[in-house]
């Protein structure tokens, strides 16, 4: 089961106890996936779609509970294509389809069906409890979460831009930046940031699911951690690698060419301990040296062999040059 199933498997089993939070879920669920069928006769049908068992099993409690509303449900599968069951909640009754409409107030003023049975500026959503209930039937009807493993990713698809942003709106009063994106012909509400993820789960009270999620982003904080470390470290090794081999090379081509008893003393017992140490640090060549002598002065040393070493290679084939 992936991670946004086993979420909504988790959304599937919280039930407020309040009703009018129970109605304001309602209401996200019928205006995200809910569909209306209106009879010759001015007549309401009400239907529900879900691909998700666990969502249509929610679907079915919510209207039972709260409305007290028995209702069918249908499975449609096409093996053909291979795709997943829909399953379909059904309030066949005009009186009962017409008493959740008006609950829920998707109906206008004159009693009718909005275009795009939009709850803006609707009482169902006034107290922050119902926000988080109209969140979280918002995204059992519409959102799914990325594997956290991979990268984070939370959004509730919409098919009216009005949807989209009242969305946007009501998950920016728990202090959350979500944002819209066009995809295709629906309008996507998402959030990409982990820690405003866990927020949302926060909001949407899957206490499981956000715990699961927290582990997840402190495992892969630690091994980026690490692995930032490691980079750094074997970036500084390669780069004392590079110099000491450089270092040696120069070495060498004094000693091939002038010899080390044409060095002043301190620079020549320098020469030997690099040739004699050729792994060790700048601390473990100055502690070898007699007397000993501090990094900076190593650093010091290394750099006049250097300098001395390129002047050699100038002025090949001679190979005089002043050691002052």
């Amino acid at each position: 089961m992936s991670f946004s199933s086993r979420v909504k498997e988790e959304l599937s089993r919280r039930i407020s106890p309040a009703r009018h939070c129970q109605i304001a879920e309602i209401a996200a669920i019928i205006s995200l996936c809910g569909r209306i069928q209106i009879s010759a006769q001015d007549r309401y049908c009400m239907k529900i779609h879900t691909e998700n068992l666990a969502v249509a099993r929610k679907y079915f409690t919510l209207l039972k509970k709260t409305f007290n509303i028995v209702t069918d449900v249908s499975i449609r599968c096409n093996g053909y294509l291979k795709k997943n069951p829909v399953y379909t909640v059904i309030v066949r009754e005009h009186e009962d389809a017409y008493r959740v409409l008006q609950a829920t107030k998707l109906l206008n003023g004159d009693g009718e069906i909005a275009e795009d049975m939009s709850v803006m500026r609707n009482v169902v959503i006034q107290q922050a409890c119902c926000r988080r209930a109209f969140l979280r039937g918002a995204f059992l009807a519409a959102g799914s979460i990325s594997d956290p493993e991979r990268f984070y990713h939370f959004e509730i698809v919409c098919t009216a831009e009005a949807k989209a942003r009242q969305l946007k709106d009501i998950i920016g009063t728990f202090g959350l930046d979500a944002k819209i994106v066009m995809r295709k012909r629906y309008y996507v509400v998402y959030i990409k940031e982990g820690s405003q993820i866990v927020d949302i789960l926060n909001v949407m009270e899957a206490p499981v699911s956000l715990m699961e999620l927290e582990n997840i982003r402190i495992l892969k904080e630690m091994r980026n951690s690490v692995n930032r470390q490691v980079n750094c470290e074997t970036a500084n090794i390669n780069k004392t690698v590079a110099a000491s081999v450089k270092q040696i090379r120069d070495i060498e081509y004094i000693r091939d060419t002038i010899g080390f008893e044409s060095l002043p003393e301190n620079l020549e017992q320098m020469a030997q301990a690099r040739l004699l140490k050729p792994d060790a640090t700048l601390k473990e060549l100055g502690e070898a040296l007699d007397p000993p002598v501090g990094k900076s002065g190593v650093n010091h040393r290394l750099r006049r062999l250097s300098e001395i070493a390129e002047k050699l290679r100038e002025q090949a084939p001679e190979t005089q040059v002043s050691m002052e």
